[in-house]
């Protein structure tokens, strides 16, 4: 396919995990992933919150995108 008729386009997300201590010897990991080009940031605290956040963004039609 040609690139002038399906140009690619690029997302650029951040992101923050930090190891979060619960007390009494417990301890999880969290964490933070912002897109770059709308500053849209969601936190989380188990893996599947990222994976919703990057599949949403990353199949919403005309969002903002970083070349």
């Amino acid at each position: 396919m040609d690139d002038e008729q399906h140009p690619h386009r690029t997302h650029l997300f951040t992101v923050r995990l930090w190891l979060e201590t619960l007390g009494g010897g417990q301890a999880e990991w969290r964490g933070q992933v912002r897109h770059v080009g709308t500053g849209e940031t969601v936190y989380f605290r188990e893996w599947p919150g990222l994976l919703d956040f990057l599949q949403t963004t990353l199949s919403t039609p005309g969002d903002e995108a970083v070349a």
